[in-house]
């Protein structure tokens, strides 16, 4: 049977190696003994304090577990692996703003929001980053489509639950959503009055 430290060490590089946040269910999976999900988490947040200082840190996510470059290191990082973020127009993240915060909403509930008419490209666009889907249909005429966040969403923004979701107002105040790294290279979308993203590296 594996001591802690050991089962510490297994966790460790797993998490390492994945390019993927990893489910508790997922890590129990690895070791012969019943492990149970707290004694895991037990592990995982002594994990997390092993590397507290370093440049990587142990975060916990909607999706799981994982290892990230520290933010404040990005600009460095960037000197030898440079790389183009992704520019979102400010209707883009006004809409995701909307959704994420008043979540389930329909089309009509955003324009409402913001006193413009949402185009199907901003949609497209944001559910194209897997940063939002349609959960449902509002029971009204037309049915029009509810969208919420997903996990991916959460998983960005290094986030758990929608509870760890920042104030309104410290998102209205930064449109830019500088936490939020990058999705995977796809073809440039023309935007107008970009506002650009930064990244945070997953190890």
């Amino acid at each position: 049977m594996l001591s802690p430290d050991e089962v510490k060490i297994v966790l460790e590089a797993a998490l390492l190696a994945s390019q993927e946040p990893l489910p508790i269910s997922d890590l129990r999976k690895m070791f012969d003994e019943d492990i149970d999900a707290d004694t895991l988490r037990k592990l995982l947040e002594e994990l997390r304090e092993f590397w507290v200082g370093r440049g990587v840190e142990l975060i916990a996510t909607a999706s799981g577990w994982r290892f990230q470059t520290k933010a404040s290191l990005q600009k460095f990082l960037e000197r030898i692996h440079p790389e183009r973020a992704p520019r979102y127009s400010r209707a883009v993240l006004e809409t995701l703003a909307i959704i994420a915060y008043r979540q389930p909403v329909t089309r009509g509930d955003i324009e409402n929001v913001r006193g413009v008419s949402v185009s199907t490209e901003v949609i497209r666009r944001l559910e194209e980053r897997n940063w939002i889907e349609v959960i449902g249909h509002k029971e009204v005429p037309g049915r029009p489509a509810l969208y919420a966040t997903t996990k991916t969403f959460l998983d960005d923004l290094g986030l758990r639950s929608l509870e760890e979701l920042p104030p309104l107002e410290d998102i209205v105040k930064s449109l830019d959503l500088t936490q939020i790294p990058p999705p995977a290279p796809q073809p440039a979308q023309p935007a107008e009055q970009p506002a650009e993203t930064a990244q945070t590296s997953a190890v």
